[in-house]
């Protein structure tokens, strides 16, 4: 009855035959060689993918995972750019660098990671939300995927806001290898329900059901500007990559013969052969049009984007007479103020609390469209900002303490970071992190580290540290320009500083016109014989050693305290310490692995003379709350003066 109801409908079934015969080409290929990686086919679930991504409109979005091809088919047409881009070719989608995992193409996207796709899904929707569009997105998820915390922190946030996006979780009873009886508990439906989620069930046997409840699911969402759940009951006929499989073979043939594309073979052999043909004969001629095409070189993938180049002039530091977190405040007062696209995103961020720090001061009362106080969900507030900004949208995502932004590293690492190079070149993720950092507060292990050391090796990511002789407006403005991450480290105690406070004599205070300025600090009348490069917090408690270590043990001082530390300029560096012959990196954070070793190994390098280095930085243990021990695991006056005095006399 199903196979006569549906034999009306020969586009869904000759759609579902190519994406059948696409994948199991792909395997051939595989096996002849002439594919790198792997791929994860959809054989026994291009249903769901025809039932979804077919039936929306060209300006809705699709978040796909890591089984994607039947998605992206359905939704595209583009067979040709899908072979292509896993044949490693320049005329793919991606060039052949995101190959089957990762796959963009207009309103399509896809990553290979289980659940840290959600929240760009619900970022994107949050986007259509404020353009006031009707369009929607969908995100597939598998059902190994419901072990992800990312998903949960989601769900509550596009209840919470109310986001047009349809989260369809195809259940294939396999995460990997693993059985779903053996990595989920309870009720998949019941998780989404708790967060007052519309849910709804299908499954790709019943494929009148599954059509009707998925375009119903659809218009929900546009209609209603609603999320929705909706569970796809289906089955994977093929190994979860290749042939990675552990299955009983009498399980799978058992869904074999449930298959619909079998069942229609059987049932209308003739028709079922003239669709396989001309599904066959397009395949071979994407092929041949495309296994002769080049490949991208190492140039054209790498494509950086050149650095603007500074005629370096120097000027003396300004004193502003204005606390650092006024500054910034009055910054993100003028910016949501001029540009409506700017979204400011964190805990605790509504007035009249303004934040742990109060940087959000009396901004959602001016710009309650613009400031989104959040759950405590650093991921998620993360992803979205990855979505909001892969849409359009400049999002500032506050992380209340820094301790906590390893919460937020998978969306870093795996999205923000990546989609530039990952989507060759087509897509750019302006999302700036900005988190308070430091100890001296008292505020023990989990809330007083300097953590920079695990920012400065992320590729494509700027990491600025602020420091009190930089106004921050000028840092942000150049931070409001940038395409591509940021992120942003304030020091918890420069907070309540004054801007430009100089507070010794008989040195010169220099601030560069660098995009990211220099600061240098020299003796006025005399060669230095020290070099010291430091930033962030560590600047002031560098400058209050500067007149002991002269009086005491005769070093001459310059200081160059540097604003980005992602990726460093050297050359100011490197002239200094051609002049001192010694250098001291001094950082905040543990030194094991530090940003001092970048900069001593980097210095190496680059010299043709010999010179002698020091670290300096906290010992290898978590900051104890209580004074006198915080005193001596951070790097404070006494500490610093007495290491140099060790090292160099």
């Amino acid at each position: 009855m199903i196979l006569k109801k549906l034999m009306k409908n020969q586009r869904q079934i000759k759609e579902a035959i190519l994406i059948r015969r696409i994948e199991e080409s792909l395997l051939d290929l595989f096996s002849e060689g002439r594919l790198n990686g792997t791929i994860h086919t959809c054989v026994g679930q291009e249903f769901s993918a025809i039932a979804f991504a077919g039936q929306l409109r060209k300006n809705d979005f699709i978040f796909s995972n890591h089984r994607s091809h039947g998605h992206y088919i359905s939704f595209t047409k583009d067979h040709y750019g899908l072979l292509a881009e896993l044949l490693g070719k320049k005329t793919g989608i991606c060039g052949g660098v995101g190959s089957s995992q990762h796959l963009q193409n207009g309103n399509f996207y896809s990553n290979g990671i289980q659940g840290g796709i959600v929240p760009l899904a619900a970022g994107m929707a949050l986007a259509n939300k404020l353009n006031k569009n009707n369009n929607i997105g969908i995100v597939f998820i598998g059902d190994g995927t419901l072990g992800e915390g990312v998903l949960y922190e989601t769900l509550n946030l596009i209840s919470l806001w109310k986001l047009p996006l349809m989260i369809v979780c195809e259940n294939n009873l396999y995460a990997q290898s693993t059985n779903i009886k053996d990595n989920l508990a309870g009720s998949i439906l019941k998780r989404a329900e708790a967060f007052s989620i519309k849910s709804v069930e299908s499954d790709t046997w019943d494929l009148e059901k599954l059509f009707k409840s998925s375009k119903e699911s659809i218009d929900y969402v546009r209609q209603e500007k609603l999320p929705i759940f909706h569970l796809v009951h289906t089955y994977r006929l093929n190994a979860h990559s290749k042939s990675d499989d552990n299955r009983s073979s009498f399980e799978i043939k058992e869904y074999y013969e449930r298959d619909f594309l079998v069942q229609f073979a059987k049932a209308q052999p003739d028709l079922y052969r003239k669709y396989l043909d001309d599904v066959n004969l397009i395949i071979k001629k994407t092929l041949e049009n495309i296994l002769n095409k080049e490949t991208l070189t190492i140039d054209e993938y790498l494509l950086n984007i050149p650095l603007d180049k500074i005629n370096r002039k120097w000027t003396k530091v300004v004193n502003v007479k204005e606390r650092q977190v006024n500054l910034i405040n009055n910054f993100f007062h003028k910016t949501l103020q001029s540009n409506p696209k700017s979204i400011f995103l964190g805990e605790d961020v509504l007035s009249p609390y303004g934040g742990a720090f109060k940087v959000a001061k009396g901004l959602s009362e001016k710009y309650p469209n613009q400031v989104f106080t959040t759950p405590i969900s650093e991921a998620a507030i993360t992803g979205i900002a990855n979505g909001l900004a892969i849409s359009g949208y400049k999002p500032f995502v506050e992380i209340m303490f820094g301790d906590f932004i390893t919460l937020a590293l998978d969306q870093i690492i795996n999205h923000a970071s990546k989609v530039y190079h990952m989507y060759n070149h087509k897509v750019r993720c302006p999302i700036v992190i900005r988190t308070p950092m430091g100890g001296r507060r008292g505020y023990g292990p989990t809330h007083s580290q300097t953590l920079d050391r695990f920012l400065i090796g992320i590729d494509n990511v700027k990491t600025i540290c602020l420091n009190t002789y930089v106004n921050p407006e000028i840092v942000y403005k150049q931070v409001l320009k940038e395409k591509d991450p940021i992120i942003v480290i304030e020091n918890k105690v420069d907070y309540g500083k004054y801007i430009g406070n100089i507070k010794i004599s008989n040195y010169n205070f220099l601030i560069s016109n660098d995009h990211y300025p220099l600061v240098k600090i020299s003796p006025i009348n005399s060669k230095p014989n020290l070099t010291i490069v430091t930033y962030g917090g560590m600047v002031n408690e560098v400058v209050d050693c500067i007149f002991d270590l002269f009086m005491q043990y005769d070093f001459k001082v310059e200081v160059i305290a540097l604003t980005k530390i992602n990726p460093i300029e050297y050359d100011e560096i490197l002239a200094s310490v051609e002049t001192t012959k010694r250098v001291v990196v001094i950082e905040e954070g543990s030194k094991i692995g530090g940003i001092g070793s970048e900069i001593v190994s980097n210095i190496v390098e680059k010299i043709s003379f010999q010179i002698k280095a020091l670290r300096i930085g906290a010992l290898p243990v978590p900051i104890p709350s209580v004074r006198s021990l915080e005193d001596s695991v951070l790097p404070i006056k006494y500490n610093i003066i007495n290491t140099i005095k060790m090292k160099f006399k």
